[in-house]
């Protein structure tokens, strides 16, 4: 008889996002860095002018 807690066996692989909804993580990652670099850029030259 194998282990189990609440049906799952412990030989179950650990759960991991599908490729595609990594991807999308990582584009909205960039996205976010990029934007706050904006933000900062925007910040800086109307502080300037």
């Amino acid at each position: 008889m194998r282990r189990s807690i609440d049906g799952v066996l412990w030989s179950d692989p650990e759960d991991e996002p599908p490729e595609e909804l990594r991807e999308t993580q990582a584009m909205l990652r960039r996205a976010s860095f990029v934007l706050a670099l904006a933000m900062i850029l925007v910040m800086f030259v109307l502080g300037v002018l």
